[in-house]
């Protein structure tokens, strides 16, 4: 079922300038909703999300968490009526082998919110889970680098609406920003865009860049070593956690991305030096 849902909407609102109150204005803010994913009819979890592109959400979410391996794991993705016969808050992942699926080995609890993935996770050796480390990466040229905040801050259309959404966008090598996905919650905004390339049959993504418009956590480098990510750059700070799961990964690790310059926390042997 196609849907058109909001991802802002306009309220009014009372503001206070310069010692002043003035009328009240509409104003514009960021959606945020909850989805239920359901796998083979058993509720997984519910996050707290922007609406739009729920499908790879959920797509991203099964592959991130461990549920699926490949796209091919997947039969298909629906869109549910929930009690109130409104569509859209319940999303249905039906397996082609629901035999593999078991729900007792899942580690994350039933609800997450907009600004925590991991905190919902059962143990911290569950959160750990490890996918395949970084075998081999591309180098970059850190030129090209720097260039790319303003590319990503001029395709973040509901952000400049309303100030209020993070986002995650995919670079080739050359620069150029080919995908790019917003949500209230940074994990959201990024499983958005892996569920889209796990879609497509376009992963693993050895060689692209990945660029985040918050901090990076622990959850964004996990998630991001589930597409085969080898180069994540934020315009945030790095937690500890994310610097160690990058080392170990071998993974290449930008925080501070800002103006002409940026910190390599991991994997600088990948940053091509100049040579004229």
């Amino acid at each position: 079922m196609k849907q058109n849902r909001e991802t802002a909407r306009s309220v009014q609102v009372a503001r206070y300038s310069d010692g002043k109150s003035l009328p009240d204005e509409p104003d514009e803010i960021a959606v945020e909703e909850p989805l239920e994913i359901r796998v083979e009819g058993q509720s997984i979890a519910v996050v707290m999300r922007t609406p739009g592109h729920d499908r790879e959400l959920a797509a991203g979410f099964a592959l991130t968490e461990g549920i699926v391996r490949d796209g091919s794991d997947i039969f298909e993705i629906t869109s549910c009526l929930t009690t109130t016969e409104q569509p859209g808050n319940v999303i249905e992942i039906s397996l082609k082998d629901p035999a593999k699926f078991d729900i007792a080995k899942l580690s994350r609890h039933l609800f997450s919110s907009s600004s925590c993935g991991v905190c919902a996770k059962a143990t911290i050796e569950a959160a750990m889970q490890q996918f395949p480390a970084i075998k081999f990466g591309p180098g970059f040229d850190p030129k090209i680098l720097l260039q790319l905040p303003k590319k990503l801050a001029a395709a973040q259309e509901t952000f400049q609406r309303t100030g209020g959404l993070h986002a995650c966008a995919l670079f080739n090598l050359a620069g150029e920003l080919f995908l790019v996905r917003e949500d209230v919650g940074r994990h959201n905004a990024l499983d958005k865009l892996i569920g889209h390339q796990l879609l497509a049959k376009r992963l693993p993504l050895g060689n692209c860049i990945l660029l985040l418009s918050g901090r990076v956590s622990f959850e964004m480098t996990q998630k991001a070593l589930a597409a085969g990510i080898a180069i994540i750059a934020a315009i945030s700070a790095p937690t500890s956690l994310a610097v160690e799961f990058a080392r170990a990964n071998n993974q290449t690790l930008i925080g501070f991305l800002r103006g002409e310059r940026m910190n390599i926390y991991s994997g600088k042997l990948r940053c091509l030096r100049e040579t004229s």
